[in-house]
This record gives C-alpha cells, structure tokens and sequence, in this order.
C-alpha cells in the first residue's frame, strides 16, 4: 500500500474541516470544495468529503450517506500520547461525550466521542 485514506462523509464540510483542525492541531494538506485532507501519520489520511459527493460515487446502491447520520457503523481508532488533551478539544469543538477516558479490558486507555455528524472517534493511549 502507498497510502491509507479514511473518507469521512460529513454533513457541512467546512464546520467539520475546523472541528479536526481543532482537535488535530493540524492543517489540512488539501482544502477544496468536495475534499478536506488531513495527514495523520506518515501516509495515513483522514479525508472530508460532503454527504452529496459520497452519494454520487455510491450511486443508488446504497442509501445517501444523509439517511445514516448518527447510526454508528465504525470507529476511527488513535492511539496517541496525551489521548485526554485530544476528547477535551473534540468535546470543545462541538463533540459528544460517549464514553470517558478509562482502562479498557484490551489494555489500552480508551475515550470515545461522536464528531459533528455521529462518526465514534476513539482517543487511546497504551
């Protein structure tokens, strides 16, 4: 594999752009009407793509992506240093508290919040 992208499909573009730049303290390398890409880790990628882009790829084979706001189907996984500095800014950019910061059976100390538009951010550390 060259890269890994992680395509997000978000409701209003621009707001969620500012909550991962917030909670990343990263700017985006791409910012483009229909793409906000941020590079997480060597080739590792989240991108942002709007609700009626992901529909036109997807076609009439699934639902629109606006139909399963909130329905959680995956989760984006960090493991980082400092993972309660990252749920503190999620939660002040607008982010829902699902689960606090807390030794997890797995062995990592895991948080989970929803973004903006429902998708489960889990902030671990070892």
């Amino acid at each position: 594999m060259k890269e890994i992208m992680f395509i997000l499909y978000v409701a209003d573009q621009a707001k969620s752009a500012e909550f991962y730049q917030y909670v990343f303290q990263i700017e985006p390398e791409i910012h483009v009407p229909g793409m906000t890409e941020f590079v997480l880790e060597g080739k590792t990628m989240i991108g942002l793509m709007p609700d009626d882009g992901g529909a036109k790829l997807i076609g009439n084979s699934l639902p629109h992506p606006k139909e399963g706001k909130g329905i959680p189907r995956c989760e984006v996984y960090l493991k980082l240093t400092n993972a309660q500095c990252y749920m503190d800014r999620a939660l002040e950019a607008g982010g829902i508290l699902l689960s606090p910061l807390q030794k997890r059976n797995w062995g990592d100390t895991t948080g989970y919040v929803a973004d903006l538009d429902g998708h489960v951010l889990a902030f671990a550390e070892e």
